[in-house]
C-alpha cells in the first residue's frame, strides 16, 4: 500500500510539472514588463490592443489633437536599464514617460497645474497601471516639473503637433549620460533663502571633494545648492549614498 501511495504522488507531482510546462508555453509569446505600481505590462505588437490585469487597453492609431487632464506618477531607479514597452532601455535620466494609449514614440507636453512648469517627454513605456493616473514619467521628468517629494500632481498632457503614430523604425538602447554628456548631472542637497549660507555650503561640499553649485531662483526667492557635476550615473549615485546622511532626500538631477 505504501508503494501505490508513493506511485501516485509522482503521478500527480509529473501532471502538475506537465502542465506548467504547457502554461509557460502559451505565455511565451508575449513579454512582460515590471512597472512602477508592481504590476506587469503584457507589451505585444507596436499599436495592437494588449490586456493587464483583466482589462484590454487598445492605442490610439495617431495622437492628432489629444488633450488629456489627470494624475501623473514617475518611476525611477528600480526600472533604470529594464526594457520598456517599446524595446528601448529604461534611463531614469532621459525625457520619457509611459502611457496607457498614446502611440509609443510621440512627444508630449506635460504641465504641472499647481505650479505651471512645463516639460516634452517622449512616450516608450505602457502604463500607469493604477486606478486615476494618466502618465507615469521618468524620474528627471518628474524631478523638472518638481513632483519628486509629493510622488504625484495633477498634469496638462497635450499631444504635440503633426505627431501620429510612431516610426517602424528599430528601437534605439538610450544609453544613460556617459563622460561625453559634458559632465550634467547634479545632486540636489538643499534649497535656501540666505545666499551666504547657500555659498557656504558649496564651498564645503569643495573641501569634501564633491564639488558643488548655487543657483538663485528669483521666482522662488531660493538658492538652490547642488553637489556635482558627475560625469556619469553611476558616480553621482555613489555620491548621493554618500551624502544621505547628511542631506536626507538629496537626489540625483540633470542640467
Amino acid at each position: 500500500m505504501p508503494d501505490g501511495r508513493r506511485l501516485l504522488r509522482r503521478a500527480v507531482a509529473c501532471a502538475l510539472l506537465l502542465a506548467l510546462c504547457f502554461w509557460l508555453g502559451a505565455c511565451s509569446s508575449l513579454i512582460y514588463l515590471p512597472r512602477s505600481d508592481g504590476g506587469d505590462t503584457a507589451s505585444g505588437p507596436r499599436g495592437k490592443p494588449y490586456t493587464v490585469r483583466g482589462k484590454t487597453y487598445r492605442p490610439l492609431l495617431s495622437a492628432d489633437g489629444f488633450r488629456e487632464t489627470g494624475v501623473a506618477s514617475w518611476y525611477g531607479r528600480d526600472f533604470h536599464g529594464k526594457k520598456t514597452a517599446n524595446g528601448e532601455i529604461y534611463n531614469m535620466y532621459a525625457m520619457t514617460a509611459a502611457h496607457k494609449i498614446l502611440p509609443l514614440g510621440v512627444s508630449v507636453r506635460v504641465t504641472h497645474l499647481s505650479n505651471g512648469r512645463s516639460i516634452v517627454v517622449r512616450v516608450n513605456d505602457r502604463g500607469p497601471f493604477v486606478d486615476g493616473r494618466v502618465i507615469d514619467l521618468s524620474y528627471t521628468a518628474a524631478t523638472k516639473l518638481d513632483m519628486i517629494g509629493s510622488g504625484t500632481a495633477r498634469v496638462r498632457i497635450e499631444a504635440l503637433s503633426g505627431q501620429g503614430a510612431s516610426s517602424p523604425s528599430a528601437p534605439s538602447s538610450s544609453p544613460p549620460p556617459s563622460s561625453t554628456g559634458g559632465g550634467d548631472l547634479y545632486i540636489q542637497i538643499a534649497s535656501l533663502r540666505s545666499e551666504a549660507a547657500a555659498k557656504a555650503l558649496v564651498r564645503g561640499l569643495k573641501i569634501g571633494r564633491f564639488g558643488g553649485r548655487a543657483i538663485f531662483e528669483p521666482a522662488r526667492k531660493l538658492w538652490r545648492v547642488q553637489a556635482g557635476p558627475f560625469s556619469d550615473p553611476g558616480r553621482a549615485e555613489s555620491a548621493v549614498r554618500q551624502l544621505l546622511s547628511r542631506f536626507p532626500g538629496c537626489y540625483v538631477v540633470r542640467d
